[in-house]
């Protein structure tokens, strides 16, 4: 079939073809021709971020998974979703970032010793949560970390009892991964993790304080 020929629906169908051929070879020019990060060593503070954040991450799936099996709220449950379907997702992609790096899952040293050294230039301007001890005798070395315990007591509770303590514990997690995102911003030199960073700080913040408003309701 000649070009002149060619009925609307094919040539709309070629049009759009040609288009995404162009963008693709575009696209390809493109990451062919940006400059790429060279891949963190496994005890850069990059690394440290994801292994650890990983674990923050997945308690707050954890609690939101929880607090939707004791409330038939149905704002406090579209949050819980959202909270457990954005961090779980997050959680992944770090578990990516380490597999393409290189590196191990586990870390070789300590959780938090990234967060613990000084910033380069010297102080990172942020004052970050401090440590608190698990009762059981483990320190919970990520700030905002529910304890154990705080997490049976969750699962006893239900109804309003429940929604409070799980907007109490989730406020205070959210607040200790701001600040988990922000020692990262000053020590990375990654730009991938720089836009999670970010991303984690703007939406997190913005759930606090739904959060806080959620509180106070009740």
């Amino acid at each position: 079939m000649s070009p002149s020929r060619r009925s609307p629906g094919v040539a709309a169908l070629v049009a759009t073809t040609t288009a995404l051929v162009l963008v693709a070879v575009s696209l390809i020019a493109g990451r062919v021709s940006a400059p790429v990060d060279a891949a963190p060593g496994s005890r850069s503070a990059e690394a440290g971020f994801a292994r650890d954040m990983q674990v923050h991450h997945d308690q707050a799936v954890e609690m939101s998974m929880i607090i939707r099996d004791r409330t038939e709220d149905e704002e406090i449950r579209l949050l819980a979703y959202d909270i457990a379907t954005a961090q779980a997702r997050q959680s992944g992609q770090m578990f990516g970032w380490l597999a393409v790096w290189g590196l191990p899952q586990a870390s070789p040293e300590p959780a938090m010793t990234w967060m613990h050294r000084p910033a380069p230039g010297g102080g990172d301007g942020h004052r970050h949560a401090e440590p608190v001890d698990d009762p059981e005798g483990a320190p919970a070395v990520m700030p905002g970390m529910a304890t154990r315990e705080q997490l049976d007591e969750l699962r006893a509770d239900s109804g309003i009892a429940a929604e409070r303590r799980f907007l109490e514990l989730m406020i205070a997690h959210h607040a200790g991964g701001v600040d988990m995102a922000e020692a990262v911003l000053d020590r990375s030199t990654t730009r991938a993790v720089d836009d999670l960073a970010r991303s984690v700080i703007a939406s997190q913040e913005s759930e606090i304080r739904l959060m806080e408003r959620l509180l106070s309701e009740r």
